[in-house]
Protein backbone atom coordinates (compact mmCIF):
# COMPACT_ATOMS: atom_id res chain seq x y z
CA UNK A 1 0.00 0.00 0.00
CA UNK A 2 1.35 3.43 -0.62
CA UNK A 3 0.63 6.40 1.12
CA UNK A 4 1.25 9.91 -0.44
CA UNK A 5 2.47 13.32 0.78
CA UNK A 6 1.85 16.57 -0.90
CA UNK A 7 3.58 17.48 -3.70
CA UNK A 8 2.78 21.20 -3.85
CA UNK A 9 6.69 22.07 -3.66
CA UNK A 10 7.88 18.70 -5.39
CA UNK A 11 10.39 20.47 -8.05
CA UNK A 12 11.52 22.83 -5.87
CA UNK A 13 12.42 20.42 -3.32
CA UNK A 14 14.76 18.43 -5.95
CA UNK A 15 16.74 21.23 -6.51
CA UNK A 16 20.55 20.66 -5.93
CA UNK A 17 23.14 23.03 -4.65
CA UNK A 18 24.22 25.25 -2.12
CA UNK A 19 21.11 26.47 0.12
CA UNK A 20 20.64 28.78 2.83
CA UNK A 21 21.19 28.17 6.44
CA UNK A 22 17.70 28.36 8.29
CA UNK A 23 18.74 27.13 11.71
CA UNK A 24 21.84 26.33 13.43
CA UNK A 25 22.72 22.75 14.08
CA UNK A 26 22.77 21.54 17.76
CA UNK A 27 27.13 20.80 17.26
CA UNK A 28 28.86 17.60 18.75
CA UNK A 29 30.69 20.11 21.61
CA UNK A 30 27.03 20.89 22.75
CA UNK A 31 26.20 17.08 23.68
CA UNK A 32 29.15 17.04 25.92
CA UNK A 33 27.91 20.08 27.53
CA UNK A 34 24.45 17.97 27.72
CA UNK A 35 26.37 15.14 29.01
CA UNK A 36 27.87 17.17 31.84
CA UNK A 37 24.53 18.22 33.28
CA UNK A 38 23.34 14.93 32.93
CA UNK A 39 25.97 13.54 35.43
CA UNK A 40 25.26 16.64 37.98
CA UNK A 41 22.55 17.15 40.16
CA UNK A 42 20.08 19.97 40.06
CA UNK A 43 22.19 23.02 41.40
CA UNK A 44 21.21 24.67 45.02
CA UNK A 45 18.79 27.32 45.15
CA UNK A 46 20.23 30.57 46.65
CA UNK A 47 18.46 31.74 49.87
CA UNK A 48 17.85 34.76 48.03
CA UNK A 49 16.71 33.58 44.98
CA UNK A 50 12.56 33.83 44.20
CA UNK A 51 10.76 30.78 44.43
CA UNK A 52 9.76 30.76 40.91
CA UNK A 53 13.67 30.60 39.88
CA UNK A 54 13.49 27.12 41.97
CA UNK A 55 10.69 25.94 40.05
CA UNK A 56 11.92 26.52 36.72
CA UNK A 57 14.84 24.97 37.58
CA UNK A 58 12.68 22.18 38.64
CA UNK A 59 10.84 21.90 35.62
CA UNK A 60 13.62 22.16 33.55
CA UNK A 61 15.62 19.34 35.16
CA UNK A 62 12.43 17.04 34.87
CA UNK A 63 11.97 17.63 31.34
CA UNK A 64 15.69 16.16 31.16
CA UNK A 65 14.12 13.08 32.22
CA UNK A 66 10.85 13.25 30.09
CA UNK A 67 11.22 11.11 27.36
CA UNK A 68 7.60 12.76 25.98
CA UNK A 69 9.65 16.05 26.15
CA UNK A 70 11.98 15.36 22.87
CA UNK A 71 8.56 14.80 20.71
CA UNK A 72 8.38 18.39 19.20
CA UNK A 73 5.38 19.65 17.37
CA UNK A 74 6.25 23.20 16.18
CA UNK A 75 7.99 23.44 12.83
CA UNK A 76 9.91 25.85 14.98
CA UNK A 77 11.37 23.42 16.90
CA UNK A 78 11.43 20.66 14.52
CA UNK A 79 13.86 22.92 12.56
CA UNK A 80 15.81 23.60 15.21
CA UNK A 81 17.11 20.09 14.85
CA UNK A 82 19.34 20.65 12.29
CA UNK A 83 20.89 22.84 9.64
CA UNK A 84 21.22 23.32 5.53
CA UNK A 85 24.61 24.75 3.88
CA UNK A 86 24.30 28.98 2.50
CA UNK A 87 23.59 29.32 -0.94
CA UNK A 88 24.62 32.14 -3.44
CA UNK A 89 22.44 35.28 -3.37
CA UNK A 90 22.46 35.49 -6.98
CA UNK A 91 20.64 31.49 -7.14
CA UNK A 92 18.02 33.12 -4.48
CA UNK A 93 15.37 33.95 -7.03
CA UNK A 94 14.82 30.20 -8.07
CA UNK A 95 16.09 28.20 -4.81
CA UNK A 96 14.58 29.08 -1.70
CA UNK A 97 14.99 26.40 0.49
CA UNK A 98 13.02 28.27 3.58
CA UNK A 99 10.44 27.64 1.51
CA UNK A 100 10.63 24.08 1.23
CA UNK A 101 11.48 24.03 4.49
CA UNK A 102 8.51 25.52 6.06
CA UNK A 103 6.03 24.07 3.66
CA UNK A 104 7.06 20.67 4.38
CA UNK A 105 7.64 20.61 8.10
CA UNK A 106 4.74 20.41 11.05
CA UNK A 107 2.48 17.77 12.96
CA UNK A 108 -0.10 16.93 10.06
CA UNK A 109 0.29 13.78 7.91
CA UNK A 110 1.46 15.61 4.61
CA UNK A 111 4.29 17.25 6.28
CA UNK A 112 7.50 15.72 8.04
CA UNK A 113 7.67 15.30 11.50
CA UNK A 114 8.44 12.80 15.04
CA UNK A 115 4.90 11.43 14.28
CA UNK A 116 1.87 11.94 16.11
CA UNK A 117 2.98 12.57 19.38
CA UNK A 118 -1.45 12.43 21.06
CA UNK A 119 -0.23 8.76 20.32
CA UNK A 120 2.84 8.01 20.52
CA UNK A 121 4.98 6.37 22.93
CA UNK A 122 8.71 6.68 23.91
CA UNK A 123 10.23 5.14 27.20
CA UNK A 124 13.91 7.01 27.63
CA UNK A 125 14.43 10.59 28.15
CA UNK A 126 17.51 12.58 27.25
CA UNK A 127 19.39 11.95 30.25
CA UNK A 128 19.27 8.44 30.55
CA UNK A 129 20.35 8.39 26.77
CA UNK A 130 23.13 10.85 27.32
CA UNK A 131 24.63 8.80 29.90
CA UNK A 132 24.04 5.65 27.92
CA UNK A 133 26.82 7.36 25.82
CA UNK A 134 28.54 8.77 28.34
CA UNK A 135 32.03 7.86 27.22
CA UNK A 136 31.58 6.77 23.56
CA UNK A 137 33.63 8.52 20.81
CA UNK A 138 30.97 9.65 18.23
CA UNK A 139 33.33 11.04 15.75
CA UNK A 140 37.40 11.50 15.97
CA UNK A 141 38.85 14.85 14.93
CA UNK A 142 40.30 12.85 11.96
CA UNK A 143 36.98 11.67 10.50
CA UNK A 144 35.33 14.59 10.98
CA UNK A 145 38.33 16.32 9.08
CA UNK A 146 37.21 13.94 6.59
CA UNK A 147 33.88 13.66 6.33
CA UNK A 148 33.55 17.62 6.66
CA UNK A 149 30.53 17.28 8.71
CA UNK A 150 29.73 16.84 12.38
CA UNK A 151 28.00 13.30 13.07
CA UNK A 152 29.52 11.05 10.10
CA UNK A 153 32.26 8.73 9.65
CA UNK A 154 33.88 7.05 6.76
CA UNK A 155 33.29 3.33 5.72
CA UNK A 156 35.55 1.03 3.56
CA UNK A 157 35.94 -2.21 2.78
CA UNK A 158 39.50 -4.48 3.28
CA UNK A 159 40.92 -2.58 6.31
CA UNK A 160 41.99 0.02 4.26
CA UNK A 161 40.73 3.16 5.44
CA UNK A 162 42.82 5.78 3.19
CA UNK A 163 40.40 4.15 0.34
CA UNK A 164 36.79 5.67 1.47
CA UNK A 165 34.92 7.55 -0.48
CA UNK A 166 31.85 7.47 1.32
CA UNK A 167 30.93 8.63 4.69
CA UNK A 168 27.86 7.92 6.42
CA UNK A 169 25.87 9.74 8.86
CA UNK A 170 25.90 8.48 12.42
CA UNK A 171 22.35 8.71 13.35
CA UNK A 172 18.99 8.84 11.64
CA UNK A 173 17.97 12.51 9.95
CA UNK A 174 18.39 14.97 11.69
CA UNK A 175 21.51 13.18 12.66
CA UNK A 176 21.51 14.06 16.24
CA UNK A 177 22.60 12.05 19.39
CA UNK A 178 19.29 11.96 21.99
CA UNK A 179 17.18 13.40 19.80
CA UNK A 180 14.46 11.60 17.90
CA UNK A 181 14.33 10.59 14.15
CA UNK A 182 12.42 12.17 11.29
CA UNK A 183 9.18 10.32 9.88
CA UNK A 184 6.89 11.18 7.43
CA UNK A 185 9.66 11.53 5.08
CA UNK A 186 9.09 10.99 1.07
CA UNK A 187 12.52 10.09 -0.47
CA UNK A 188 12.00 13.09 -2.71
CA UNK A 189 12.01 15.36 -0.26
CA UNK A 190 14.45 13.31 1.63
CA UNK A 191 16.98 13.55 -1.32
CA UNK A 192 16.35 17.31 -0.80
CA UNK A 193 17.00 17.35 2.64
CA UNK A 194 20.32 15.97 2.48
CA UNK A 195 21.06 17.91 -0.76
CA UNK A 196 20.76 20.94 1.61
CA UNK A 197 23.52 19.37 3.63
CA UNK A 198 25.83 18.79 1.17
CA UNK A 199 25.07 15.61 1.06
CA UNK A 200 22.81 12.24 -0.41
CA UNK A 201 20.74 9.70 0.34
CA UNK A 202 22.95 6.65 0.70
CA UNK A 203 23.16 3.75 -1.68
CA UNK A 204 21.52 0.62 -0.41
CA UNK A 205 25.68 -1.22 -0.61
CA UNK A 206 26.75 1.91 1.58
CA UNK A 207 23.94 1.33 3.64
CA UNK A 208 25.15 -2.98 4.35
CA UNK A 209 28.14 -2.16 4.07
CA UNK A 210 27.65 0.58 6.95
CA UNK A 211 26.03 -2.34 8.75
CA UNK A 212 28.11 -5.77 8.08
CA UNK A 213 31.64 -3.89 7.67
CA UNK A 214 34.95 -4.13 9.91
CA UNK A 215 37.02 -1.44 9.83
CA UNK A 216 39.83 -3.70 10.39
CA UNK A 217 39.40 -5.69 7.40
CA UNK A 218 37.71 -8.91 9.63
CA UNK A 219 34.44 -10.85 8.45
CA UNK A 220 31.53 -9.43 7.73
CA UNK A 221 28.81 -9.61 10.42
CA UNK A 222 25.07 -10.91 9.76
CA UNK A 223 23.82 -8.00 12.09
CA UNK A 224 25.37 -4.72 13.00
CA UNK A 225 25.80 -5.98 16.35
CA UNK A 226 26.79 -9.53 15.93
CA UNK A 227 25.93 -12.68 14.18
CA UNK A 228 22.84 -14.06 16.07
CA UNK A 229 20.01 -12.10 16.16
CA UNK A 230 18.69 -10.20 19.69
CA UNK A 231 15.54 -8.22 19.78
CA UNK A 232 17.34 -6.60 23.51
CA UNK A 233 20.15 -4.72 21.66
CA UNK A 234 18.04 -2.35 19.08
CA UNK A 235 14.62 -0.77 19.40
CA UNK A 236 12.77 -3.73 17.77
CA UNK A 237 10.17 -5.25 20.05
CA UNK A 238 7.55 -3.10 20.85
CA UNK A 239 4.39 -4.12 20.73
CA UNK A 240 2.02 -1.38 18.29
CA UNK A 241 -0.66 -0.06 21.23
CA UNK A 242 -4.21 0.27 19.81
CA UNK A 243 -5.22 -0.09 16.05
CA UNK A 244 -2.91 0.88 13.60
CA UNK A 245 -4.83 1.49 9.91
CA UNK A 246 -2.12 2.55 7.23
CA UNK A 247 -4.47 2.49 4.38
CA UNK A 248 -4.99 6.33 4.12
CA UNK A 249 -1.88 8.85 5.31
CA UNK A 250 -4.59 10.22 7.09
CA UNK A 251 -5.80 7.62 9.27
CA UNK A 252 -2.38 5.90 9.59
CA UNK A 253 -1.99 9.55 11.18
CA UNK A 254 -4.50 9.53 13.69
CA UNK A 255 -3.73 5.76 14.62
CA UNK A 256 -0.71 4.48 14.13
CA UNK A 257 1.97 5.70 16.94
CA UNK A 258 5.52 6.55 16.49
CA UNK A 259 6.75 4.89 18.92
CA UNK A 260 10.62 5.42 18.37
CA UNK A 261 13.37 6.25 20.61
CA UNK A 262 16.07 9.03 20.75
CA UNK A 263 19.17 8.00 18.69
CA UNK A 264 21.64 6.31 20.25
CA UNK A 265 19.17 5.77 23.20
CA UNK A 266 20.31 1.56 22.52
CA UNK A 267 24.06 2.01 23.03
CA UNK A 268 24.86 -1.69 21.88
CA UNK A 269 22.52 -1.53 18.65
CA UNK A 270 25.77 0.59 16.72
CA UNK A 271 28.01 -1.17 14.17
CA UNK A 272 31.54 -1.81 13.62
CA UNK A 273 32.48 1.60 12.20
CA UNK A 274 30.21 3.28 14.88
CA UNK A 275 26.59 3.70 13.07
CA UNK A 276 23.91 3.46 15.38
CA UNK A 277 19.94 2.20 14.86
CA UNK A 278 19.95 0.08 11.86
CA UNK A 279 17.78 -2.24 13.02
CA UNK A 280 14.65 -0.79 14.61
CA UNK A 281 13.61 2.68 15.59
CA UNK A 282 12.62 3.50 12.33
CA UNK A 283 13.26 1.86 8.77
CA UNK A 284 15.28 3.63 5.74
CA UNK A 285 14.83 5.18 2.62
CA UNK A 286 17.85 4.39 0.77
CA UNK A 287 18.62 4.70 -3.17
CA UNK A 288 19.29 1.62 -5.52
CA UNK A 289 20.21 2.02 -9.30
CA UNK A 290 17.92 0.18 -11.38
CA UNK A 291 19.89 0.56 -15.06
CA UNK A 292 22.36 2.96 -15.93
CA UNK A 293 20.55 5.87 -15.80
CA UNK A 294 17.49 5.46 -13.51
CA UNK A 295 18.00 5.27 -9.57
CA UNK A 296 14.98 4.22 -7.97
CA UNK A 297 14.10 4.36 -4.00
CA UNK A 298 15.13 1.40 -1.88
CA UNK A 299 13.73 0.39 1.80
CA UNK A 300 15.00 -1.17 4.62
CA UNK A 301 12.59 -2.53 6.57
CA UNK A 302 13.19 -2.83 10.05
CA UNK A 303 11.55 -0.61 12.62
CA UNK A 304 10.44 -0.44 16.36
CA UNK A 305 8.11 -3.35 15.56
CA UNK A 306 9.99 -5.39 14.44
CA UNK A 307 9.21 -8.20 16.40
CA UNK A 308 5.68 -8.41 15.22
CA UNK A 309 7.06 -8.90 11.31
CA UNK A 310 9.92 -11.19 12.21
CA UNK A 311 10.32 -13.96 10.19
CA UNK A 312 10.19 -16.64 12.68
CA UNK A 313 11.25 -19.56 10.75
CA UNK A 314 15.24 -18.45 11.38
CA UNK A 315 17.10 -20.74 13.39
CA UNK A 316 18.27 -18.09 15.67
CA UNK A 317 14.96 -16.92 16.83
CA UNK A 318 14.32 -19.68 19.53
CA UNK A 319 18.37 -19.19 20.98
CA UNK A 320 17.61 -15.15 20.58
CA UNK A 321 14.65 -15.18 23.19
CA UNK A 322 15.66 -17.94 25.39
CA UNK A 323 14.98 -17.46 29.08
CA UNK A 324 12.16 -14.90 27.98
CA UNK A 325 8.96 -14.30 27.09
CA UNK A 326 7.64 -15.89 23.94
CA UNK A 327 6.97 -13.78 20.97
CA UNK A 328 3.62 -13.67 19.97
CA UNK A 329 3.38 -15.53 16.66
CA UNK A 330 2.57 -12.84 13.49
CA UNK A 331 -0.71 -13.56 11.58
CA UNK A 332 -0.31 -15.81 8.60
CA UNK A 333 -1.73 -13.18 6.52
CA UNK A 334 1.32 -10.68 7.37
CA UNK A 335 4.40 -10.65 5.83
CA UNK A 336 7.70 -11.50 7.89
CA UNK A 337 11.14 -10.85 6.78
CA UNK A 338 14.78 -11.13 8.44
CA UNK A 339 15.91 -7.83 9.71
CA UNK A 340 19.68 -9.29 8.47
CA UNK A 341 22.46 -6.14 6.87
CA UNK A 342 22.04 -7.87 3.54
CA UNK A 343 18.54 -7.96 3.33
CA UNK A 344 17.26 -7.15 -0.11
CA UNK A 345 13.73 -5.79 0.05
CA UNK A 346 12.09 -4.52 -2.88
CA UNK A 347 9.23 -2.67 -1.77
CA UNK A 348 7.78 1.01 -2.82
CA UNK A 349 10.18 1.37 -5.97
CA UNK A 350 9.68 4.43 -7.31
CA UNK A 351 11.86 7.01 -9.40
CA UNK A 352 14.00 9.12 -6.94
CA UNK A 353 13.08 12.09 -8.32
CA UNK A 354 9.02 10.84 -8.11
CA UNK A 355 9.16 9.01 -5.21
CA UNK A 356 6.17 9.88 -2.60
CA UNK A 357 5.53 6.90 -0.48
CA UNK A 358 5.89 7.92 3.67
CA UNK A 359 5.05 6.30 6.47
CA UNK A 360 4.76 6.53 10.48
CA UNK A 361 8.26 4.45 10.61
CA UNK A 362 9.43 5.53 7.76
CA UNK A 363 13.19 7.81 8.27
CA UNK A 364 16.33 8.10 6.57
CA UNK A 365 20.15 8.61 6.97
CA UNK A 366 22.74 10.81 4.75
CA UNK A 367 25.80 9.60 2.95
CA UNK A 368 28.64 11.78 1.40
CA UNK A 369 31.21 11.56 -1.43
CA UNK A 370 34.67 11.99 -0.54
CA UNK A 371 37.83 11.46 -2.46
CA UNK A 372 40.20 8.80 -1.34
CA UNK A 373 43.15 9.78 0.71
CA UNK A 374 46.94 9.44 -1.35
Amino acid sequence: MTLRASRTVALLAFAIGCTKAVQQSLEEPQREAARDAAREAAPERDASAPEAGASQGADAQAEFDDPMALHHESREALLALFSVQEYAPERSARLRPDLFLNNNFGPTPSRMSQGNKAIAHHSIGKRACLEGLSGVTLQTEAQRSRCGSPNMVPIYKGGAEKSATTCVDIFEFPNQACELPIVWSPPTHAATLCALQGKRLCTQGEWQLACRGDPSGGPDRRYAYGDALDLSVCNTHKKRVGSCDPHTAQRAYQTCGTDTEPSGAFPACRSRFGVYDQHGNVAEIMTRKEDATHTVTQLKGSAFFYSEVMRPSDAEFASAIAAKAPLPKPPADRETYPDTCNFDPRWHVEPIENAWHVNYHLGFRCCKTVAPEP
